[in-house]
């Protein structure tokens, strides 16, 4: 299974601008969100990635992606009909081939040398199907992200067989439906914002797209749902983590993340410190 295509969804409401943000990367250079993004994949192989955006976003979007720009397809979501409806408008350009598919509004830091990316990618292809990745994240973040249920595969202990997925659930609802045993208590494997996908997906959310009409709103997590009915689909731990660079302080953290793990570290330490050593007049 070769993975040569990536789709990023850019379009929500409140996510067109996140991409063009700044950031300094790993590599101390300074990068909008999007380039580092579409480095990302293309570090796992990826030739052609398609951006779904906001009608009139083009131009500021190839400007964003820099040397990347000749990667891109654009593809246009003239109305916010959700998440799932903005991956859909992708079809024509994934075609009949699996693909990468990442949100727009978070970064990646490995804890290997392969990029997260890559990581999922690789497991994807030694795997044959569709895998997304999931990070173990405490209840109080639940609002935020998807989650997913399911059982630990036999002789893996970053691999779960996925029968559930949930779109923001509840703590209750969680506990309910999307235990999974092996994780602490009150944390629950939501999406990482990263996955290799199947057409199968495509021809699911055509479907649902049909039966909501030209007013509903089509969410993917229960296209994901429905996939994990149609064939075999996994979950993946990675060995890093995700930033969602849009809550609060997001872009803050995702910078530090990115500081502390890269070619500056030394120096953001030592100002850290300073920080930290100073002494400010409390607010009134």
């Amino acid at each position: 299974m070769k993975i040569a295509k990536a789709v990023i969804t850019a379009a929500g409401p409140d996510q067109g601008r996140l991409p063009l943000q700044r950031f300094v990367d790993l590599d101390g250079q300074e990068k909008t969100a999007l380039r580092i993004i579409v480095e990302e994949v293309a570090a796992a192989g990826v030739e052609r990635i398609g951006v779904v955006i906001c009608p009139g976003d083009q131009d500021a979007y190839t400007e964003a992606a820099g040397p990347c720009a000749p990667m891109l397809t654009f593809v246009e979501q003239p109305q916010p009909r959700g998440y799932g409806e903005a991956l859909h408008r992708a079809a024509p350009f994934v075609g009949d081939q699996p693909f990468v598919h990442l949100v727009s509004d978070h970064l990646y830091i490995s804890d290997r040398t392969e990029r997260c990316a890559r990581q999922l990618v690789d497991a994807a292809v030694a795997q044959k199907c569709p895998v997304s990745a999931v990070q173990a994240t405490r209840e109080s973040m639940l609002p935020y992200y998807g989650a997913v249920g399911g059982r630990r595969m036999a002789g893996r202990s970053d691999l779960y067989e996925i029968e559930t997925v949930l779109e923001k659930p509840t703590p209750t609802v969680a506990e309910q439906r999307l235990v999974v045993p092996g994780l602490r208590a009150g944390h629950y494997l939501c999406l990482f914002g990263m996955h290799v996908l199947t057409p199968t997906v495509m021809e699911i959310l055509g479907e649902m797209v049909a039966a909501a009409g030209d007013d509903q709103p089509v969410m993917l997590s229960p296209a994901l749902e429905e996939l994990a009915r149609r064939e075999r689909y996994l979950a993946m731990e990675l060995d890093g983590a995700r930033f969602n660079i849009g809550v609060k302080y997001g872009m803050l953290i995702a910078q530090l993340a990115l500081s502390l793990h890269g070619d500056d570290r030394e120096e953001i330490l030592a100002k850290l410190v300073e920080l930290v050593a100073g002494r400010y007049p409390s607010p009134a």
